[in-house]
């Protein structure tokens, strides 16, 4: 789907902003309720996502599971609320095995779980808006002695407000990002660390530059 912007550092999954926000995604909720509201805090249209059962609701692109998104910059941000509720997102990748591996994050998990196809990842997310990082690549060589190719899918579940999913050619502070691209938040919140992930995935992310040198 993206292949044509291969080349460019900044590319966008997905923008709450807009007539149709979701545009080439699919919305599965069997239960619970979805919808593009006017966040309080940083004053823009967002989408939320609600469930008691975080797998019965979520929205995933591109529509057809076979299909791929075709993304190969290998960090992948989220611009996302903490509600205060359970909350998981997942990321399929192909690797150089040509084999489809899931990333799956979530804020009830408590330590990292990795079998051949899935690693499952903990996350700590503060109160209010969060920048969700990952590094695809170094997950990837980490966790199943692979190359990272290309994002294939992205799977975002309840509960949660999203703002903006972007993938990126590597981390960029704020103030090297288009205004679109920064989260405005509260000056409290903005005070707090920037760090979403526990020690333990950190770890995943130094680990291959490690090996490199």
């Amino acid at each position: 789907m993206f292949k044509a912007k291969l080349k460019v550092p900044l590319v966008t999954a997905f923008y709450s902003v807009g007539r149709n926000p979701l545009d080439n995604w699919i919305i599965q909720c069997k239960y619970g309720e979805t919808q593009q509201i006017q966040d309080d805090v940083i004053k823009s249209n967002v989408f939320q996502l609600q469930s008691p059962n975080v797998n019965a609701c979520c929205i995933a692109c591109p529509v057809d599971p076979k299909e791929s998104l075709g993304i190969q910059l290998p960090f992948v941000t989220l611009l996302v609320k903490n509600l205060g509720r359970l909350f998981t997102f997942e990321i399929t990748i192909l690797d150089s095995e040509k084999i489809r591996r899931r990333v799956r994050v979530s804020s009830y998990h408590t330590s990292t779980k990795l079998s051949t196809f899935m690693i499952a990842m903990p996350i700590c997310m503060i109160e209010g808006w969060n920048q969700l990082s990952l590094n695809l690549a170094a997950i990837t060589s980490y966790s199943f002695k692979t190359t990272y190719m290309e994002t294939v899918r992205v799977q975002v579940h309840a509960n949660c407000r999203l703002r903006r999913i972007y993938f990126s050619d590597q981390l960029y502070r704020d103030d090297q990002l288009p205004n679109a691209y920064r989260m405005y938040v509260t000056k409290n919140v903005r005070e707090k660390p920037k760090s979403t992930l526990k020690k333990k995935e950190v770890v995943i992310e130094k680990k291959p530059k490690a090996e490199k040198s």
